[in-house]
C-alpha cells in the first residue's frame, strides 16, 4: 500500500489548525492534484461529513467522495474514499508545540482489485504527487516541514 506522511510545524493553535484540515472544502486550496472539493453531506466538518474531491488525473478529473470515519476534535480525524478502482484513507493528527501546533498527514492509497498489482509502480507516482501536496500544506498552515 503506498502511503505518503508529511509533518508540518505551524504557527496556529491546534483548534486553528484542526479546522483548517477537517474542513475538505480546503483541499483544492492547498493540494495542486485537486481540482475542487465541495461538501454534499453534513453541515461542517465532523463524523460523517461527506465531500466530493475532484483529482486530476491522466484522463480528466476523477471525483472521489471522502466521508469522515473518525472524529476527535481538535486532535485527530480520519477522511475515506472509496471506488471501483481504489482506496484512499487520510490520517490527519493536530498536536500542540511550543509555537503552536503539529500536522501530521498520513495518506494511505490502494489500488484495488487487480489493479492493486500496479501498487508500487503507484507508490513511486504517490511520492511525487505528496511532495507537491506537502509544499501547498506547508504554505496554507503558515508552517515549515519537520525532517522526516
Amino acid at each position: 500500500m503506498p502511503r505518503y506522511v508529511v509533518t508540518v510545524m505551524s504557527p496556529l493553535s491546534p483548534e486553528e489548525a484542526f479546522a483548517y484540515m477537517a474542513d475538505l472544502a480546503h483541499f483544492a486550496a492547498w493540494d495542486p492534484g485537486v481540482a475542487d472539493a465541495r461538501q454534499v453531506v453534513g453541515d461542517g466538518p465532523g463524523l460523517g461529513a461527506t465531500y466530493d474531491v475532484g483529482v486530476r488525473g491522466v484522463v480528466g478529473v476523477l471525483t472521489l467522495r471522502y466521508r469522515i470515519t473518525a472524529f476527535e476534535e481538535p486532535q485527530r480525524f480520519v477522511a475515506e474514499a472509496r471506488s471501483c478502482a481504489l482506496t484512499s484513507l487520510d490520517t490527519i493528527t493536530v498536536e500542540a508545540n511550543e509555537n503552536g501546533s503539529t500536522v501530521i498527514y498520513d495518506a494511505a492509497l490502494t489500488l484495488n482489485g487487480v489493479l492493486g498489482l500496479a501498487n508500487p509502480l503507484l507508490g513511486f507516482a504517490f511520492r511525487v504527487i505528496g511532495d507537491r501536496a506537502a509544499a501547498g500544506l506547508v504554505s496554507a498552515l503558515s508552517g515549515r516541514k519537520a525532517p522526516r
